[in-house]
């Protein structure tokens, strides 16, 4: 059999793909997560002392800073089911806008003078409860960019991965912090980076198995 005889043979039952567009990609990202977010809001999740809350530095750089991680690991997730763009570097970048982030939370629990002892600070019932929630407002942004990643053609898996769970965990952490009745930055660092590393790590595990192309 010839070389051409062969050629024709194996792309005879080719499609047309049509070709994938990031910025159709993060539209479907940004429409899937504002669905999510009018939902929550609607049936009534938001905290009851929203005004107060509003008046709180920890409440700003709590719902800034998870938008933020969000938004960035988003545009990484994105970028990368390109073949040709590799993640790696915008993951050191979003490395150091998470560290930035923890700095400004340092510095708004700078005043915890006279508050409780960190370990009573921590309200370990209500911070496993919040830890559960924003587990589950993840999934939905997880399943999307997920199948987004598997529609694309990411040459690191791995590393497209773990943006994908840092996204949809910052993105399920930021809805749950319309809810959330805490303000302390220590409970919002602590609880918020468990929950957060939990969605990551299991997105990191399992995405690359499931989008294999």
């Amino acid at each position: 059999m010839s070389n051409n005889l062969l050629i024709d043979r194996l792309a005879g039952d080719l499609r047309p793909v049509r070709p994938r567009h990031a910025a159709t990609d993060a539209l479907v990202v940004v429409a899937l997560c504002g669905v999510e977010l009018a939902l929550y809001l609607a049936i009534g999740a938001a905290r009851s002392d929203m005004p107060m809350a509003m008046a709180m530095p920890s409440f700003w750089w709590k719902l800034g800073s998870l938008g933020l991680i969000a938004l960035a690991a988003a545009a990484v997730a994105i970028s990368s089911f390109d073949p040709a763009i590799s993640p790696r570097g915008g993951l050191w970048g979003l490395a150091i806008v998470i560290g930035l982030c923890l700095g400004a939370g340092w510095a708004v629990d700078g005043d915890s003078a006279g508050m409780p002892a960190p370990l009573a600070r921590l309200n370990w019932g209500e911070g496993v409860r919040c830890v559960s929630e924003m587990v589950v407002l993840s999934v939905p942004p997880v399943i999307g960019l997920g199948l987004l990643m598997r529609r694309g053609a990411p040459t690191d898996g791995g590393g497209t991965a773990l943006a994908v769970g840092i996204a949809a965990a910052a993105w399920g952490a930021f809805v749950f912090a319309f809810a959330c009745p805490d303000d302390d930055a220590l409970y919002i660092a602590v609880w918020y980076i468990l929950g957060c590393g939990l969605v990551t790590l299991v997105a990191r595990l399992v995405l690359p198995v499931l989008t294999r192309w």
